[in-house]
Order: structure tokens, then C-alpha cells, then sequence
């Protein structure tokens, strides 16, 4: 059993009690819709894939609590991960924690307790829930397993929590990191050439927060390599004891190749000769890890959704293009990445269209059951032929999907803002980076 001194000693060095807060870069984004969860008396969920800024989030979550009046010693934030617990992750040791923390602080109030990486602790479900029943706790917690959370939570805790999808940096994210705050057409004009710059790098590295503030390029493939290294290890291979770890790196490396393409379990079993239940198995437990994600075609029926291919997306393009054999790969493909990124950050069901030998539409996007967007994204329309492609597919998959004829139609590409009209149809041609930045 682990020492109460040694509880202490690991509280003191992850908590703010007697110290200065370290600095940190604000996320307004999610930060003013994780205190919106937390008036409701919910359990706050942050879930997402390892190093995305969840624990961050967290610290700026614990610093807003406080500037609105909680008091320093009524805040309990507790890593999972710190090596001094490891032998000890079971629920017990989250009573011995809240006991000890009670006994040395002594807090005058019921405690904001801040759980990170929740899912290391089998049983978890049952602490969270016996504390939100008794109401002896306002809880918050981190994971970065989204079947785990989703199968424990959603049995145990079903209608007690509210969770938040954390992603790494939006290219809005991304410049105010940077120190440019974009708040204007006007603004974008006038820093149109660091915008650019800082694109073509939010392109190459991606948005993990620390890669992000690293300036050496060397640094950031180096970091990058790790990451992909630690989710695969950590949030796989121990989390689900695979000893094949050779076939989970190439099916891995392939899907983070092929992003904004369309596969099937069946052509990746056929390519690797490997079993199609070993395939279907490893590509969910990256996608449980928040590695990769998967779209499926659009249609009414879902019958028909199913017996489709799906196309895959990556959580950073960073990621996708330092692991990627394809060196080549098409910067269309990194856009689209990033295009699909945005669209989850903001809660949209997405799906893409084709329509057999004759056209295809990377994102067909749903609000509340309607279909509210078609989007086709480009890295190059000079060419007329192209344009004349990519604008008929929207008009044409408005016309043939049922119910979607108000649905707006986009045209994302890196260098032009204009409208243009074809078959009474308006489609908007909009610079990828304004749509990025919302202007």
C-alpha cells in the first residue's frame, strides 16, 4: 500500500497550493465551453489523443476557477500517470488520495478534484460515481481511450457527465500561438505573408501545442516520431497486450499514409496478408486511441452506409506526414485532413459522397439531421477543367441527395475568394485560410 507521505510528496509537485502558477497558453475555445459544463454540476470530461493539451486545459481550467473566487487549497489535481502511482491504480488509491488531500489541506469547501488520464484506473466508474452521488466532489478527468471512456462511462455514469472532444491546434489556435491574433479580413490582409508561412508549417508539423512552440525543425520530427511512438505503445499495445506489434507499425504507418483516401478492411487484409478479424481489430484500437478516424459514405440508408468504403483521416497532419511512406503525398490530402479537423472540432456529422464512374465530394456535412454543407476542397482550381470538376460534383450531389438542395456549397482552396453560379446553383469559392480563421 503506498505511504500517505508519498502521497504528499506527489500532490505537492503536481498541485499550486504554496507556488505561483507556471505559465500557460490560453485555448478560449474549449476553456469557455468546459466552465459552461462545469455550472451544470456534471462531471466534466476531457477526452482526446495523447498530447493534445488536455492536461493544460485542465491547469487553465484550475486557473479560471480561481480568478473567480475558489480558493487555491480547494483544488485537487491528481496525474495518473506519475510513476510513483503506477503500482497502485485501482480505486482504492483514489479514496486514499481524497482522504490524504483532505487531512493535509483541510479545504473549506466542497473540493474541485482534476482526475488526468482517468482511464489508467480499472473501475474508475464507480469512484466518479459515488462521489457525483453524494455530491462530495465537483469532478473533471482526462482520457485518451475513446472506447474505454465510452464503455465505462456510458454504463456507470449515463446522463451524470458532459464531455469535450479536445483536439490539437485549429490554424486559429495555431497563430495566436504564434502571437498573431487574426480577428478581420483587414488583419489577414495585412499579415497575409506571415499567415502564409506559419500555414505551410501548420501543413508540414501540424498543431501539438509543444511542437508548435518548438522554432528547431529537427526538434519537431523528433517529437513528432515520439508521439506516434508513445500513443501506439501506451494507448494500444498495453491497453489491449498485442504482441504483433510488428503488423500494428505497418497497418499504423499505412493508414497514416493514405489519409483523405478510402480503404476497406478487406483491400488492407489482401495488401498485408494478414487475417481480416487482426485488421478490423488493430484499425479500431488506433481509432479508440484517437489516431486515426474513419468517414463513411453518405446515404439514407445506413445498410448502404455500412457495405461502403470509409476513408481515413489522422488527428494532425504533423503526424500523418512523419511517419508517412508516401513522401509525395498530395498536399490536397493534407488540406482535406485539416479541412475534416475543423468540421469535428465544431461538431458535425460527416460523411463524403461518390457517386459511382462519375464524381465524388469529400464532405457531406449534417447539423441536427439536416444536411447543412457540401465541400469540396482543392489545392489548385487554375486549371479550368478542375474547377469546372470540383464545382459540378457539389451541384450535381445537391441535385441527387434527397434533402439536401439548401444545403450551402463550398469550394475550399488556398488562394481565392469569389462566388460563382451553375445550374441556378451559387457556390462559394472561399480561401481555405479565411475559412480557417472564420472570416
Amino acid at each position: 500500500m503506498i505511504q500517505k507521505n508519498d502521497i504528499i510528496s506527489t500532490l505537492n509537485d503536481w498541485n499550486y497550493w504554496n507556488r505561483n502558477f507556471s505559465n500557460t497558453q490560453k485555448r478560449q475555445f474549449y476553456e469557455d465551453r468546459i466552465l459552461e459544463k462545469e455550472k451544470t454540476g456534471e462531471i466534466v470530461i476531457l477526452k482526446g489523443v495523447r498530447r493534445c493539451g488536455k492536461s493544460t486545459l485542465l491547469l487553465n481550467t484550475i486557473k479560471n476557477l480561481i480568478n473567480s473566487g475558489v480558493e487555491k487549497n480547494n483544488i485537487l489535481f491528481v496525474n495518473l500517470e506519475d510513476p510513483r502511482f503506477m503500482n497502485y491504480l485501482d480505486i482504492d488509491l483514489l479514496t486514499k488520495i481524497k482522504d490524504v488531500y483532505l487531512e493535509y489541506l483541510n479545504p473549506q469547501d466542497i473540493p474541485c478534484i482534476f482526475l488526468d488520464e482517468i482511464q489508467n484506473i480499472d473501475g474508475f466508474e464507480k469512484w466518479l460515481l459515488k462521489e457525483y452521488e453524494l455530491k462530495q466532489s465537483r469532478i473533471f478527468v482526462t482520457g485518451s481511450n475513446a472506447k474505454l471512456l465510452s464503455k465505462e462511462i456510458g454504463t456507470a455514469l449515463s446522463g451524470r457527465y458532459l464531455d469535450e472532444f479536445i483536439l490539437p491546434l485549429s490554424f486559429k489556435e495555431y497563430l495566436k500561438f504564434k502571437g498573431l491574433n487574426i480577428a478581420n479580413s483587414m488583419d489577414m490582409i495585412s499579415h497575409s505573408i506571415e499567415i502564409n508561412r506559419y500555414f505551410e508549417e501548420f501543413i508540414q508539423y501540424g498543431g501539438f501545442p509543444k511542437i508548435v512552440l518548438t522554432d528547431n525543425t529537427e526538434m519537431k520530427k523528433e517529437m513528432l516520431r515520439s508521439y506516434f511512438d508513445s500513443i501506439l505503445m501506451r494507448d494500444v499495445v498495453s491497453r489491449y497486450a498485442l504482441d504483433n506489434v510488428v503488423s500494428l507499425m505497418k497497418l499504423s504507418v499505412y493508414a497514416l499514409s493514405n489519409i483523405s483516401q478510402s480503404m476497406s478492411i478487406n483491400s488492407i487484409k489482401n495488401q498485408f496478408q494478414l487475417s481480416f478479424d487482426l485488421v478490423r481489430n488493430y484499425i479500431e484500437y488506433i481509432e479508440n486511441a484517437y489516431l486515426i478516424f474513419r468517414v463513411s459514405i453518405f446515404d439514407w440508408s445506413l445498410k448502404k452506409q455500412n457495405v461502403n468504403p470509409q476513408k481515413i483521416y489522422c488527428i494532425d497532419q504533423g503526424l500523418s506526414n512523419i511517419v508517412s511512406f508516401n513522401v509525395g503525398q498530395r498536399i490536397g490530402d493534407r488540406l482535406e485532413n485539416i479541412v475534416f479537423l475543423e468540421l469535428l472540432r465544431h461538431g458535425f456529422e460527416i460523411y463524403y459522397y461518390k457517386k459511382a464512374g462519375d464524381y465524388e465530394v469529400d464532405f457531406i456535412v449534417k447539423k441536427n439531421q439536416n444536411i447543412v454543407k457540401m465541400i469540396q476542397v482543392s489545392n489548385n482550381i487554375d486549371n479550368a477543367k478542375t474547377k469546372k470538376r470540383e464545382i459540378k460534383a457539389l451541384v450535381k450531389a445537391s441535385t441527387d441527395i434527397p434533402h439536401a438542395q439548401k444545403a450551402e456549397l463550398l469550394l475550399l482552396v488556398p488562394d481565392r475568394d469569389e462566388t460563382t453560379q451553375m445550374n441556378g446553383k451559387e457556390i462559394v469559392i472561399k480561401n481555405v485560410k479565411a475559412w480557417l480563421l472564420n472570416l
